[in-house]
């Protein structure tokens, strides 16, 4: 039954992998989706973590800095070890014709990383600052990260998933530890 399920799982996977993936080679969703997965590298979140405390009081401004400063750490410690635990393989590495359209920044696949901060963000930023636009557009930019992750050929749908669970697991523990 085990054996079945998972099965499923990885043709569902593949599917949905190949129905992304096969958008195509086009130069705009290229450029799109390399700076939408660029901007979950992490360059960007020291500015965003400057900007909450320059321009928020400090009964805002800290809970949500200790939140990010325990959130992440523990995001990376478990990205880490899943991926070693796994070790699974990206797709280009395994299916035909499939090349990656952006060069991965380490050997394997799962979970995503990108997804997993950019969840992580996006969870703390929803949590503390209750802005509907804002809440909208940062949900709407994390899962973008996930989509450039597989149409770019670097992760496969259930690799995105597990990221941004891990991101918003740990964004709650985060949140948790600081009350």
């Amino acid at each position: 039954m085990l054996r079945a399920f998972t099965n499923s799982v990885t043709r569902w996977d593949t599917l949905l992998f190949h129905r992304i993936f096969g958008w195509g080679d086009k130069r705009f969703l290229n450029r799109s989706f390399r700076l939408i997965s660029w901007s979950a590298n992490g360059y960007l979140y020291p500015f965003i973590a400057i900007y909450v405390l320059f321009t928020f009081n400090a009964t805002l401004s800290k809970p949500f800095l200790l939140s990010a400063a325990v959130a992440f750490p523990i995001e990376r410690i478990l990205y880490h070890f899943l991926k070693q635990s796994m070790k699974r393989d990206r797709p280009f590495q395994k299916i035909d014709d499939v090349h990656f359209r952006v060069r991965p920044p380490d050997e394997f696949s799962f979970p995503s990383g990108h997804t997993a901060s950019a969840f992580l963000v996006m969870t703390l930023l929803s949590s503390f600052f209750h802005i509907p636009m804002l809440q909208i557009g940062i949900f709407v930019w994390a899962a973008m990260v996930g989509v450039a992750r597989v149409y770019l050929g670097v992760h496969y749908p259930t690799d995105v998933l597990a990221g941004a669970l891990l991101g918003i697991c740990t964004a709650e523990i985060g949140m948790w530890f600081a009350g």
